[in-house]
């Protein structure tokens, strides 16, 4: 692996793995101390929802922007300064006493991720020259990042159990420490001018709109989905977006390349990031509520059930990575998806006393698919660029990867949530019970709280069918994860039509007869321009294609 240059090149990538590894953690490996934030800090779904958005939002908002500052001032620069801020804002979620404080640092990170991601993918763009190494890098770079998605669960389980929910945090102040370090010392710098600015005006629209499309998914069932300020949030949000596109079309320095999706393989790649994001990031969400508040099991316990994901996906994404050197991304992807989306479909028939026994298998299926499909999106997209537009290019997909698991959150926590919320209100209209104790029932089915066992105790004494209500509480918010699941089955099938279709010539020896096409037409321009002065100049020619040679 990699010929010339062995050392630098290894620890580059280990530098940027490194950094890598802690924000793609960072996407999952909350999500199985949510019930214990909730507990502590009285945290209720819709602020469980806001915990993980708060991080991705800012990371998708921002993320062209950080790929404009790294080819801007040097893609080192700005892996380095998005280092430090990530590492600030998880020690600072770690210390935070209050829920509002742990959302406001969880943005904090997802500014640092936000200029540290477009990075790491142009340094490796711009450190591997050779098309093979370059597969092989990027699908180390992709591997990780899958791993570390699925590996979160485990992980996050694990500390918290052990520790406490703030551990999951700490762990990222060491590792940012060695990355920082290292990058320092190895990492080697490249920036590509060309006469670029900050797009000010695009940043702060991509921002507004975003933001008010997730405030207006997450808080809907609080407010109504029929309340005005719920329908002008989406209204403006979409205004904004539509208003950002066309403001990008007329940039002068846009942070959007829109005529990169002139190409089809571009665009049909980060369409396949943006819907396998929207359905991971949103299920294995509510998958992780489900082990724990459903199916009883302990944070440790539901991470380690998630290993049968967490390894699937270790090992597909090392195989990806050599398939996609060999026969491009089109296959690996394709099958890839049509796997998550059949996971997520076999999932729908779980009940809320399905054992473990009878659904690990789905969770392989699922980690097989998303390993499948990592490394030859990335590949695909980083085919059709230029490599002095690699940090943008990265930063594209980044973003839609993103945007994606902001929607995933979102989208599917309002279907969930509304599913759940109405299908219990209805059971316990067939309960009889006391006006007092539907309110206080349904503001803990709100909150997704464990009960607390001295006031179950004493419901029981004073006559309340407290076993009844629970049973009524598990199949209904199981039912809602259903319902939630045909959605983003629907979405990552449809993804997997768009990769089938769209992606196409990303294989080495496709890139290999791109540049050789373009050296012939170079080689044969030349004498063509050199032609006026060969008929005063006879010998001319001969020398100019001399020179250019």
């Amino acid at each position: 692996m990699f010929e010339e240059d062995r050392r630098t090149k290894l620890l580059t990538l280990g530098a940027i793995c490194f950094g890598l590894f802690m924000v793609m953690l960072d996407n999952t490996v909350v999500n199985l101390a949510l019930p214990k934030i909730s507990a502590e800090l009285s945290a209720g779904l819709n602020e469980l929802q806001w915990i993980i958005d708060a991080f991705t939002l800012p990371l998708a908002a921002l993320m062209l922007t950080g790929g404009t500052l790294g080819d801007l001032y040097g893609r080192k620069r700005a892996f380095l300064a998005g280092l430090g801020i990530f590492t600030l804002g998880s020690l600072i979620c770690a210390l935070s006493p209050s829920i509002h404080l742990l959302i406001g640092a969880r943005a904090l990170q997802g500014v640092g991720a936000a200029i540290m991601m477009p990075a790491t993918l142009a340094i490796l763009t711009n450190t591997f020259h050779d098309p093979r190494e370059r597969a092989q890098a990027i699908g180390i770079w992709a591997g990780v990042s899958g791993i570390a998605l699925a590996l979160g669960p485990a992980l996050g389980g694990l500390m918290v159990d052990a520790w406490n929910w703030q551990s999951i945090f700490y762990i990222n102040v060491p590792i940012g420490v060695i990355a920082f370090v290292i990058a320092i010392l190895v990492v080697p710098e490249s920036k590509n001018h060309e006469g670029r600015n900050l797009d000010i005006p695009g940043q702060i629209l991509a921002v507004v709109g975003l933001a008010a499309l997730t405030f207006a998914f997450i808080e809907a069932n609080s407010y109504g989905w029929r309340s005005a300020t719920i329908i002008a949030l989406l209204v403006a949000g979409a205004a904004v977006l539509a208003a950002f596109g066309f403001w990008e079309t007329r940039a002068k320095s846009p942070m959007l390349r829109l005529d990169f999706f002139k190409n089809v393989t571009f665009t049909g790649a980060n369409l396949v990031g943006l819907t396998v994001s929207f359905g991971f990031i949103g299920v294995i969400l509510f998958l992780s509520l489900f082990m724990q508040q459903v199916q009883g099991f302990t944070a440790t316990q539901a991470g380690v059930r998630q290993l049968a994901a967490t390894i699937a996906v270790m090992v597909f994404a090392i195989v990806s990575g050599r398939v996609v050197a060999k026969i491009g991304a089109r296959v690996p992807i394709t099958i890839g998806m049509l796997l998550v989306g059949g996971a997520f479909l076999a999932f729908t028939t779980v009940q809320a006393d399905t054992p473990y026994g009878s659904y690990w298998w789905m969770l392989t299926l699922m980690g097989i698919g998303l390993g499948l499909v990592m490394s030859p999106m990335t590949t695909a997209v980083m085919s059709t660029v230029p490599q002095a537009r690699a940090g943008m290019a990265s930063a594209t997909l980044n973003t839609t990867r993103q945007v994606g698991g902001v929607f995933g959150i979102a989208v599917l926590g309002a279907i969930v949530t509304s599913s759940y919320t109405a299908h219990f209100k209805a059971a316990l209209a067939q309960l009889d019970l006391s006006p007092m104790v539907t309110q206080t029932v349904l503001k803990m089915a709100e909150q997704r709280g464990t009960p607390d066992p001295t006031q179950l105790a004493a419901a029981k004494a004073a006559g309340v069918p407290v076993d009844q209500i629970m049973i009524a509480l598990k199949d209904t918010f199981t039912d809602g994860i259903r319902h939630g699941l045909w959605y983003a089955a629907a979405v990552v099938l449809a993804g997997a039509l768009v990769g089938a279709i769209m992606i196409r010539g990303t294989a080495p020896h496709h890139e290999m007869a791109r540049r050789a096409a373009a050296h012939k037409r170079h080689a044969a321009a030349a004498p063509a321009a050199q032609a006026p002065e060969a008929a005063v100049q006879p010998a001319a020619p001969a020398e100019a294609a001399t020179q250019e040679d």
